[in-house]
């Protein structure tokens, strides 16, 4: 829907990660006064590679009112686990540049240049406050009704006691959901006496050499950090909740022998007994839970309008508003299994121009009759709440996209996801080098995305 054009807001952007630094560019490109606040020294969120560790909680419990101490949770040989031509922003292909790293499946350091790059090429970094932590979000004079109201941001900067306090007209929180730990309930977790650490602050294999090593879940990092850990670590006992595992993970553990695979565990013990629900047992070291992650706004306020429960977070219509906020407060970067940057653009555009006017979302009844639908359509589906923000669907992704006339995925970009996902299910740990989808890729490269640039300089914003 097409409404009359608002004059200039001045908006806050919490997070200077991929979804951060797109949404600035929207909202810049929308004629909007733009201030990005990160608690980190440069751009790159999540892929702000942190490899001091030591001092945290192992479990991630050392978080305060804002937040965790560190916030990304890339491991040191971490590399990408979808072919760089579908990553990237619609206008700015995440190109191969000469001298850096030139695979398909770049490590996370490729990722880090890439959003500089992009940072840079749009001139975002004149709008970014760094080593600026965000504290406080709450609403200023707030009618009940959602009009005519500003939020209140309040911060301090790093080795600083100085709380600074601003007023904005809209927020739009962009943190990620890869920093906040989320743990498994353990008869015995916490009497267990050795070492307990969540994947979060996993950053290299050394300090587990000659270990017995429990990892906890059999999802990306767990696989990853497992087959890391077989060149250093006595043992490696992989806990999943199912036992029928990829055809790649089946050959990953038939091939080393320090490498076992278990079902879920039932207790721990505090002589350092480890018991799985089949009745085996062993004594470990270390157990490493790879078990996800959790949304966490330690620095909101909305009195209510919106809160996190087991891993939803709503009321949002469509993952980005809540219908009695919208659309001064929005979240982008909230729905996960998708092809991140295109998505977090659509979202960026959406809000952008809903903020501007030239758009205008559905009533605030007809939102939360189209949330109540979505969630009744998942609880019949049999999908827990917690994966209340798994998309996993091409689908939406383009009816996502139609709210703001954004363009649907393209078919190479879909059929390279399918590829790599394909290809890791049966080669786990070679499918980052070794693929058979050139005529994808031809198809791919001679696509606009490779070939011209919608933007030339910072001028055309």
């Amino acid at each position: 829907m097409v409404s009359a054009r608002n004059p200039p807001r001045y908006v806050c952007v919490i997070g200077a990660g991929p979804s951060g630094l797109v949404a600035a560019r929207e909202l810049k490109k929308e004629g909007h006064n733009v201030v990005v606040l990160e608690q980190n020294h440069d751009v790159g969120g999540q892929w702000l590679y942190d490899p001091k560790v030591e001092g945290e909680h192992p479990l991630g419990k050392g978080a305060t009112s804002s937040g965790l101490n560190v916030h990304s949770s890339i491991y040191e040989s971490l590399r990408l686990t979808s072919p760089r031509e579908i990553m990237g922003f619609t206008d700015f292909p995440f190109l191969i540049k000469k001298g850096r790293d030139t695979r398909r499946f770049p490590g996370h350091k490729e990722l880090l240049l890439y959003l500089k790059d992009f940072c840079e090429w749009f001139c975002l970094r004149e709008m970014i406050r760094f080593n600026t932590k965000v504290v406080y979000v709450g609403m200023l004079d707030y009618d009940g009704i959602g009009k005519d109201f500003k939020w209140i941001v309040k911060s301090k900067v790093k080795d600083s006691d100085k709380v600074i306090s601003e007023m904005f007209d809209a927020v739009v929180v962009a943190t990620g959901h890869y920093s906040h730990p989320r743990l498994p309930s353990i008869k015995g977790m916490d009497a267990w006496k050795r070492k307990q650490m969540h994947s979060h602050l996993y950053r290299v294999p050394e300090p587990f050499r000659n270990q017995v090593v429990v990892v906890v879940g059999n999802s990306l990092s767990g696989q990853d950090i497992s087959m890391e850990l077989v060149n250093v670590a006595k043992e490696i006992h992989l806990s999943a909740k199912s036992l029928n595992v990829s055809e790649g993970l089946s050959k990953v553990i038939s091939k080393h022998d320090n490498l076992h695979l278990h079902p879920s565990i039932e207790c721990l013990h505090e002589d350092g007994r480890v018991v799985f629900v089949d009745g085996s047992w062993l004594s470990a070291n270390t157990i490493i839970y790879c078990t996800g992650y959790s949304y966490s706004f330690p620095f909101l306020d909305t009195k209510g309008a919106v809160a996190v429960d087991d891993d939803r977070v709503g009321p949002l219509f469509e993952h980005t508003f809540p219908p009695n906020l919208a659309p001064s407060l929005s979240f982008i970067g909230i729905p996960r299994k998708i092809i991140g940057f295109p998505f977090f653009e659509s979202q960026a555009k959406w809000i952008a121009q809903l903020l501007s006017g030239k758009r205008s979302l559905p009533s605030k009844e007809d939102m939360l009759k189209s949330i109540q639908e979505f969630y009744q359509s998942r609880e019949a589906a049999g999908i827990p709440k917690h994966y209340t923000h798994d998309i996993a669907e091409f689908e939406y992704c383009d009816k996502y996209g139609d709210y703001v006339g954004f363009p649907h995925l393209e078919d190479w970009r879909k059929d390279l996801c399918i590829s790599a996902l394909v290809n890791s299910d049966v080669n786990l740990e070679t499918y980052r080098d070794s693929y058979d989808d050139e005529e994808l890729l031809r198809v791919a490269h001679q696509s606009p995305h490779f070939t011209q640039l919608e933007a030339k300089d910072c001028s055309s914003l």
